[in-house]
């Protein structure tokens, strides 16, 4: 299955990485189905999420491409272009710049935004945060040259505005923030109010070691355990679909003073043995609402 799925996503004009498929087992779990549609959905839709990710306007993201795998992540948590697709804590825009192109056709892009009355009890902050999901929307319009009423944002205080409308919801790299925070519950069950039945969760999320103490991966290093998320994501209402090996990096030792931070491409404290290690160790998990 892997040499088939390898072989359309080639005919697609992606490059998947080798380990991309190769290993979807957390917990004794996988589910062959989920494999097999994703080798249907490079054949359906590999032209378009090509298209998108070669587009002019991420030459300078390109860059990080090679570390972050945009074409399997999207393919893996099958991605349609014609989907609602809510992109969690869309922070700097690397991924709303490609989510951007791939959705502007026939799909739709939603920047969600933290719950600004759980998130900080500051007055100010809360309307910061109305402020930038306001904004995404012609945020991700200048990003794109696009027309702005593709993209919009939405706070999750507003979940209720928008229930059951959503195809796929995508929290890459920022479970660690809502963890520390104290906030994740809240958070991921807004999403999970968001989602058609049926709908999916695709995480991408740095990894702490499978023995690492709490201390270490409780989020406040950006790495949690593989394990504690999936825990986590059952006692909210989501049921694991599959695990990719996508973004795995062995290089990263996962064990760092100062954290994640200290890896590419932010490099907080300029170790020069880590300049050449890629980006952190990252799990990829796909989860599907619960009914």
């Amino acid at each position: 299955m892997k040499k088939i799925i390898l072989a359309l996503a080639a005919a697609s004009g992606i490059a998947l990485a080798a380990p991309a498929f190769a290993d979807h087992h957390v917990a004794g779990e996988v589910d062959d189905a989920h494999i097999k549609d994703t080798a249907h959905f490079m054949k359906m839709h590999g032209e378009q999420l090509s298209a998108a990710i070669q587009h002019p306007t991420r030459k300078e993201d390109s860059a990080r491409d090679a570390f972050r795998h945009p074409a399997e992540t999207l393919a893996f948590f099958h991605v349609g272009p014609e989907m609602k697709v809510g992109e969690y804590a869309p922070g700097g825009g690397w991924y709303s710049r490609l989510l951007g192109h791939y959705l502007g056709g026939d799909g739709q892009l939603v920047g969600l935004y933290a719950n600004p009355l759980t998130a900080t009890p500051d007055a100010e902050r809360q309307q910061r945060i109305r402020a930038q999901a306001a904004g995404f929307g012609a945020e991700v319009a200048g990003y794109t040259g696009l027309a702005a009423e593709k993209f919009s944002g939405l706070t999750l205080d507003k979940a209720a505005e928008q229930k059951g409308t959503f195809d796929r919801i995508l929290v890459i790299r920022a479970m660690h923030n809502i963890m520390r925070a104290g906030t994740a519950d809240t958070e991921i069950r807004a999403m999970r109010e968001l989602l058609k039945d049926g709908g999916l969760i695709g995480i991408v999320q740095h990894r702490a070691k499978a023995d690492a103490p709490w201390s270490y991966a409780n989020g406040t290093k950006g790495y949690v355990k593989q394990q504690d998320i999936i825990d986590f994501m059952r006692l909210n209402g989501f049921e694991l679909v599959a695990a990719s090996e996508i973004n795995a990096n062995p290089k990263d030792t996962a064990d760092h003073k100062e954290g994640v931070w200290e890896m590419p491409p932010v490099l907080a404290t300029k170790r020069e043995d880590l300049k050449g290690l890629g980006e952190s160790d990252r799990m990829t998990l796909l989860f599907k609402k619960a009914m």
